[in-house]
């Protein structure tokens, strides 16, 4: 008798009975692939007769200090909200190449290091080529309880979590790991999704706290289906590029800490280092007397950083133009040149638009607007702007500059690199105690008036 199959979206975990070229739910082209059936009650008694918890009352509850064990990586426990929560689910993704199993072993080491015992579950690498990475990272020297074993039957898996009751796992990645009762390929949606809903059982269950480091597709998400990150309780991504010194890890979900929080990594000889000034770091190589270039300072959770923004403008050459983007919103570009062609008078309507936020950090923070407007209006004119000043302010519809948050904050950031001049919105001004001398505050009500006062050919 022929066995029932489905059609599972490798993207969103749609399932048909044929297959489609285009998924109904996630509007995703050519993602479906044929999996075995496999009956959901069948999967539901045994998930049941494994893990049966009775309800209780919730003012019976007890409430418990929540323990945390440190990595003694200071930008990673900040991303996490001050170290690794017992029991719970961590995911870590990021391009290949980008530093996610050699952030894992260093993790490993320092934990160890500290009398905790690690498993680390390799599915792609063998015993041995794990070890010649970790002697390579200087952390393969035989000290610790760290455990490694080449994987990836989860049934094994979850015996060898029962039989060493380590504090911390390290899946190594869920897409190799497979369960021998569900017949479909591993990294398929069903493996994947089921593979991830049993540890995470099991991580809440034991005590056991749980890394799991994830494949991320073609447009940077985690593969597999969007249920995954639901499932894990932190979800953090690396960004930057993979040919690039600079690592910035970003916390996207965490039921334990902030979501604003980014460590900043550099990939070095022995592994990550962690940079401690990523400021200074991102403004190393900016050039002088250059129009076009803007620094502005943008707030990562508590910690305020000071970026280059670069544009370069130029006349379109086929008649359309075009705008791209590098670490800023595609969306807000579009918004700020239609305010710099409607406000302030500037045509920009057949010229070619190119923004850059150099170092690689993506910039979500609205305070970047007025950087940024001030950039392309640099570039557009081949004028300087003022030297050693720092452009803050959100750009509204009108042309008005917006007040922003924790202004404080970046001013401080901004004097301590040695910058003379702060811009900032007018309304920030009028409600700032700042009193500290050797920085200028110039505040602007305005992007017209902005541009006036910082389009000077020299400082």
């Amino acid at each position: 008798m022929r066995a029932k199959t489905i059609f599972s979206c490798q993207n969103c975990g749609y399932q048909s009975p044929k297959w489609l070229g285009r998924c109904p739910d996630c509007n995703s082209w050519n993602s479906f692939a044929e999996e075995d059936f496999v009956t959901p009650a069948a999967k539901g008694r045994e998930r049941v007769s494994l893990y049966k918890e009775e309800p209780v009352l919730l003012k019976d509850v007890e409430i418990k200090e929540e323990h945390r064990l440190k990595t003694e990586i200071a930008e990673l426990d900040r991303v996490l909200g001050g170290g690794i929560v017992l029991g719970s689910v961590i995911l870590v993704g990021g391009d290949p190449g980008i530093g996610k199993s050699t952030i894992s072993l260093q993790v490993s080491n320092k934990l160890t290091e500290s009398g905790h015992t690690v498993l680390y579950v390799s599915g792609e690498e063998s015993v041995t080529q794990t070890k010649l990475r970790a002697r390579r990272l200087a952390t393969g020297k035989g000290k610790g309880n760290l455990y490694i074993v080449n994987q990836t039957d989860l049934s094994l898996i979850t015996e060898y979590v029962k039989k060493l009751k380590p504090q911390v796992v390290i899946i190594d990645s869920i897409q190799v790991v497979f369960e021998p009762s569900i017949s479909s390929s591993p990294g398929s949606v069903s493996q994947v999704r089921e593979c991830a809903g049993i540890l995470t059982q099991l991580a809440k269950t034991s005590g056991t706290s749980l890394i799991i480091i994830g494949h991320v597709t073609k447009e940077g998400t985690i593969a597999g289906p969007r249920v995954l990150e639901h499932i894990v309780d932190t979800v953090l991504y690396f960004e930057g590029d993979r040919f690039s010194t600079y690592r910035i890890l970003r916390a996207v979900k965490n039921r334990f800490g902030s979501t604003n929080e980014i460590g900043v990594f550099q990939m070095g000889s022995a592994g990550l280092e962690e940079v401690k000034n990523p400021s200074e770091i991102f403004l190393s190589e900016r050039p002088k007397d250059v129009s076009g270039s803007v620094v502005v300072s943008i707030l990562e959770g508590s910690r305020p950083l000071l970026v280059e923004i670069q544009a370069l403008v130029s006349k379109a050459g086929f008649g359309y133009a075009r705008r791209r983007t590098q670490g800023f919103d595609y969306n807000r570009l579009s918004l700020l040149v239609a305010v710099l062609e409607k406000r302030v008078g500037l045509h920009l309507e057949a010229e070619d638009i190119f923004v850059n936020v150099a170092g690689g950090i993506k910039i979500e923070d609205p305070a970047a607007d007025l950087g940024v407007a001030l950039s392309v209006a640099s570039a557009f004119r081949e004028q300087l702007l003022l030297s050693s000043t720092v452009f803050l302010g959100e750009i509204g519809l009108a042309g008005e500059v917006r007040s922003i948050s924790q202004v404080t904050l970046r001013i401080n950031e901004a004097q301590k690199l040695g910058f003379k001049r702060c811009v900032l919105p007018k309304n920030n001004f009028k409600n700032l105690n700042y009193k500290k001398e050797g920085l200028e505050l110039i505040p602007v009500p305005s992007l017209r008036e902005a541009l006036d006062i910082a389009s000077l050919v020299k400082a």
